[in-house]
C-alpha cells in the first residue's frame, strides 16, 4: 500500500507525503482511518523513523491528516481544491522548466496525453505504457 523508491532522487519523505494524497483521493483511505504508527510504517518500509515522522509532520500541517495524542494519526477531510491548485502550481513549475530547457509546446501536449492516457488505464485496472 506505501510503496517507496529507495533508488528514486525524490525524498522518501516526499514520496511518502504524496503516497498518503494519492491513496486519500482514489478514497482507498477514507476520512478518520487511522494511519500505521510511525515506528510500524517505517519497519515496514526499512527507513528510519525520522523520515516517516517527517512526512506524518508535513501531511499534518497542509491538514491531510491530524493526531490525537496516544492514539495515532488519522485521515483528514481532505481538500481536493486545495490538493489540485498545489499539484497545477507544481505543474506550472515543472513546465516552466521544460520550456526553459527546449521544450515545445507540442512536446508538452503530447506528454499530457500520454500521461491522461495511462492514467485511464490504470483506472481500468490495465499496465500503464512508460511513454505511450
Amino acid at each position: 500500500m506505501y510503496n517507496i523508491d529507495l533508488q528514486s532522487r525524490t525524498p522518501i519523505y516526499e514520496q511518502l507525503y504524496k503516497k498518503v494524497v494519492e491513496l486519500i483521493l482514489k478514497k482507498e483511505l477514507k476520512t478518520d482511518d487511522k494511519l500505521p504508527s510511525v515506528r510500524e510504517l517505517a519497519k515496514s518500509l526499512g527507513v528510519n523513523p525520522n523520515t516517516v515522522s517527517k512526512a506524518f509532520q508535513l501531511l499534518e500541517r497542509d491538514n491531510v491528516i491530524y493526531s490525537l495524542a496516544g492514539r495515532g494519526s488519522f485521515v483528514a477531510g481532505l481538500n481536493t481544491n486545495g490538493v489540485k491548485e498545489k499539484a497545477l502550481a507544481d505543474f506550472d513549475k515543472a513546465a516552466a522548466e521544460a520550456v526553459n530547457a527546449g521544450a515545445t509546446a507540442d512536446e508538452l501536449a503530447e506528454r499530457l496525453k500520454n500521461i491522461e492516457n495511462n492514467g485511464k488505464r490504470e483506472e481500468n485496472g490495465e499496465e500503464a505504457k512508460p511513454g505511450s
